[in-house]
């Protein structure tokens, strides 16, 4: 194993999250036969095992326990995650409670955001502050209610003054998050901002040049029902907070939102005549 501390923590915090979801032992595979493995490696070779051991010891079992109740394959999610987390530092950092995620478990668009705010925090709910709004309003554009879609965020709990989320933050919760995404199984995923965009395609892009495309998206460690890899469309558009300090891109998140409805096959409901 790396000398690194930050990976050896790193590799003890993914061992005990999958532990602590009753998936092990994980045993350490040997490598005398090839060139010692540098950190990068070593964390490959711990996550691979850890993720081939969520599928084929948790996420095929629970989900078939519930069948396709998805509203109680969540609730095994939230349940697991607790009510007071414990496993990253943003527990200890003035958060009020875990924002797991609302709407349509049997949604075909989900959104996902970066983290909850002072209004989230104290609500337990996403996107419920201005910045909610705004999405309310965006989705209501795109011809649907808010509670036709699923809302969620990279983080669960609110960093301390809605600082960005930090790495090792985002890592901790998106086990959770991708198992949420294979109960839900929606058909596009829209990433609201740049921290939401760069986690969940795992690159460190630009805005632009993430926008205006459909990605291929697999959320690792998950399994569609028939037990192959779940796979969606993802789209990046910007961050309605972003919208807000902005407004001049919202012509430019409605181009992404326009892509997102055409291969949904969505409608823009009409407006209603002007005086009328």
């Amino acid at each position: 194993m790396s000398n690194n501390p930050t990976i050896q923590t790193a590799l003890r915090d993914r061992l005990q999250f999958y532990r602590e979801l009753g998936i092990g032992p994980l045993y350490r595979r040997e490598v005398s036969a090839r060139a010692p493995a540098g950190p990068c490696q070593a964390e490959a070779d711990a996550t691979s095992a850890g993720e081939a051991a969520l599928r084929s010891a948790g996420t095929t079992s629970w989900s078939a326990d519930f069948g396709d109740d998805r509203d109680a394959q969540l609730q095994v999610i939230l349940d697991e995650i607790g009510p007071d987390c414990q496993r990253c530092k943003l527990a200890k950092l003035g958060r009020k409670q875990i924002v797991f995620g609302t709407g349509d478990p049997h949604a075909e668009l989900m959104f996902v955001g970066e983290g909850p705010g002072a209004d989230e925090d104290a609500q337990g709910l996403p996107f419920v502050g201005r910045a909610g709004q705004l999405l309310n309003n965006m989705i209501a554009a795109m011809g649907l209610k808010r509670e036709q879609v699923y809302i969620a965020n990279i983080v669960k709990c609110r960093p301390p003054g809605n600082r960005t989320p930090e790495r090792d933050e985002c890592e901790t919760c998106s086990p959770f998050l991708m198992r949420q995404m294979q109960v839900i199984r929606p058909k596009v995923i829209v990433a609201l901002g740049a921290t939401a965009a760069k986690n969940l395609l795992g690159v460190n892009d630009s805005m632009t040049a993430m926008r205006g495309r459909f990605y291929d998206f697999s959320p690792p460690g998950t399994l569609a029902a028939a037990g192959e890899p779940f796979s969606c469309k993802l789209a990046v558009t910007y961050h309605p907070a972003f919208l807000l300090r902005d407004p001049r891109q919202k012509k430019e998140a409605w181009k992404d939102l326009q892509m997102v409805m055409k291969y949904l096959g969505l409608t823009a409901p009409k407006r209603a005549p002007e005086g009328s």
